[in-house]
């Protein structure tokens, strides 16, 4: 059932009535939703839209969300085509608007009024991300394999009930309208994750090149909050890449994943450049194995590619996550560790063939998904789940590889190219495919570690360059200052609009506080104030000269071991300076 794809909104001081904008011939049906009793309707079109009415075009519902303030309407206002899969449209959100159900805040106290103005930052924080996904008339949350392999009924269901839940960004928002169903067709399940369609040519074929990842909801979070698995078996940073090839009549797919390593650890922001990842002391073998055994059920035999660095703070990592793979004892998991930097220093990155020669043979057995017209004569039988520490750089670059490989054995089963036919000798798509997978890896590096990728100069150019170990250089500083002071309220965003925190609307009253106000005392600025004068002292003391010298070179020193003194005690005590969450784990919903 497919959701309407253009809408106007008329706004009065009682109602918001949303309006599809549909064929003459047909007779749509209003959304009327009343701004006092919160009541949600369906009406006919009989009843008179105000004259007095404020009127918008919008291409979407998000969702409605409760803040302090009462209930807050999500709207899409504008929109970028990224192109066609199977005919059906994909729009990437531009913009969105958010309107009060409430005509002004008068009921709302001083202090409820600032509460409620950081609820609205954290909101618009999350509706700013940059790469939401629709499709009014594709179900997007569903590989093609997984689409063609659902029953008739399935194709009769409203887009938000048939969605994989995993992905839709936007079902905790959605609540109030999915549960009434015959609002079905005002509800627009949105994908976070990147999406591109390219038209390109290949030894003169015509095709389009589609790529679509999907971000996982479960234990989504920002780069050094969220990490490892959880005890229902979910892992952060999963990112299901489907990599798609329209040719005709032809439908080519294969999927791949990433997330994060399967096992109970952690890596807190501390204002050091990497802090240690640390493993828990605990039984991991059970959250393993409810994570793979979901991924068998869903995806078929998994192959563990495993990037992380065999030697130094990361090897906790990886000898933790070997053991335990070993003790699953699962014939359908096998392991393949590969250390990405030793194996590759020095910018010898044309040893990442000895990976793919490693994994040749399952990329054989696993195959692709293969549809001509209404019959499939291929489908895929298992999939690759890459990691490193983030799942990002190192990930990317080695799943494009992948990808590369099985598009050759893609192009010739379609009679594209022959078999000894070199893809690097197609200019024009090399260029697309880099490009696009290059791209993939920045946006989903944005939305976990708040910059782009690093080395997307090989993605892009198939080689390491001076100015992409530059670039990287860059990123990794911004990287840095984010992951440390901006990335606790980016976590508070995510748990905001995924529904992982409820706000109450009598948070600020006197006896009920909220998580959202600062209480640092005193302490939390003491030292950072005590190292800004020492510093300024110790500069002023070495600038200006005095005709003493052995007294300047005292003032020099004694400023000098202040200064060092103050940031040492900053560094040590680093976790109480970094922007941590304060909205995740502290009033988590109920199911």
């Amino acid at each position: 059932m497919a959701v309407y794809d253009s809408l106007k909104l008329h706004i009065t001081s009682e109602k918001f009535i949303i309006e599809p904008v549909v064929p003459s011939s047909d007779n749509p049906e209003l959304l009327v939703i009343d701004r006092v009793t919160q009541d949600i309707s369906i009406q006919g079109f009989k009843n008179e839209i105000p004259a007095s009415a404020i009127t918008i075009n919008i291409y979407g519902i998000v969702g409605i969300i409760r803040l302090v303030a009462g209930p807050y309407l999500i709207v899409v206002t504008q929109r970028e085509k990224v192109g066609l899969l199977k005919n059906h449209a994909i729009w990437k959100v531009a913009k969105t608007e958010v309107f009060s159900y409430k005509r002004s805040l008068t009921h709302l106290s001083e202090r409820q009024v600032a509460i409620n103005k950081n609820y609205l930052a954290l909101l618009d924080t999350m509706l700013n991300t940059e790469n939401f996904y629709y499709s009014p008339t594709f179900d997007l949350t569903h590989t093609l394999q997984r689409l063609y392999n659902t029953s008739p009924d399935f194709n009769t269901l409203a887009l938000h009930e048939r969605a994989d839940q995993r992905f839709v960004w936007n079902s905790s928002v959605l609540r109030e309208l999915s549960q009434q169903q015959e609002l079905a067709k005002f509800c627009l399940p949105m994908i976070l994750g990147y999406a591109t369609v390219t038209k390109t040519t290949v030894n003169g074929h015509a095709l389009d090149y589609i790529v679509i990842s999907r971000r996982c909801i479960f234990r989504a979070g920002t780069r050094f909050n969220v990490r490892g698995v959880d005890l229902q078996g979910q892992v952060a940073n999963f990112v299901e890449t489907e990599q798609i090839v329209q040719y005709g009549e032809s439908l080519c797919s294969f999927v791949q994943t990433r997330g994060s390593i399967p096992i109970f650890w952690s890596q807190k922001a501390n204002l050091k450049r990497l802090p240690n990842p640390v493993v828990m002391d605990i039984d991991h073998l059970s959250a393993f194995k409810k994570h793979f055994d979901h991924q068998i059920f869903i995806y078929g035999d998994q192959v563990i590619v495993n990037l992380i660095n065999q030697d130094g703070p990361e090897q906790v990592l990886e000898k933790k996550l070997s053991q335990v793979v070993t003790s699953a004892q699962n014939r359908n998991i096998r392991y393949e560790p590969f250390d990405f930097h030793k194996e590759c220093k020095k910018m010898r990155w044309d040893r990442l063939s000895i990976l793919m020669d490693r994994l040749q043979q399952d990329r054989v057995k696993f195959g692709y998904f293969l549809q001509i017209g209404k019959k499939v004569s291929l489908t895929q039988t298992g999939v690759f789940r890459t990691n490193c520490i983030d799942c990002l750089d190192r990930t990317n670059v080695v799943q494009s590889m992948i990808a590369k490989e099985m598009l050759k054995e893609q192009f010739v089963q379609l009679g594209i190219i022959d078999v000894d036919h070199n893809l690097q000798d197609e200019t024009q798509f090399d260029t697309v495919f880099k490009n696009v997978w290059a791209d993939n890896a920045d946006v989903i590096s944005k939305e976990y570690a708040g910059t782009g990728a690093l080395k997307t100069d090989f993605t892009r150019t198939g080689k390491r360059t001076m100015y992409g170990a530059l670039q990287d250089g860059y990123n990794s500083v911004i990287r840095y200052f984010k992951n440390n002071f901006q990335d606790g309220s980016r976590q508070d965003a995510m748990d905001l609009f995924l529904g992982n925190y409820i706000v109450e609307e009598d948070e600020g009253l006197t006896a009920n506080s909220s998580p959202l106000e600062n209480n640092r005392d005193w302490k939390y600025y003491a030292v950072p104030v005590i190292f800004i004068v020492a510093f300024s002292m110790f500069m002023v003391s070495v600038l200006l000269p005095d005709e003493h010298v052995s007294e300047q070179m005292m003032y020099v020193l004694f400023w000098g071991v202040a200064s060092i003194l103050s940031m040492a005690t900053i560094f040590v005590f680093g976790t109480i300076y970094v922007d941590q969450p304060r909205l995740a784990g502290t009033k988590l919903k109920s199911e």
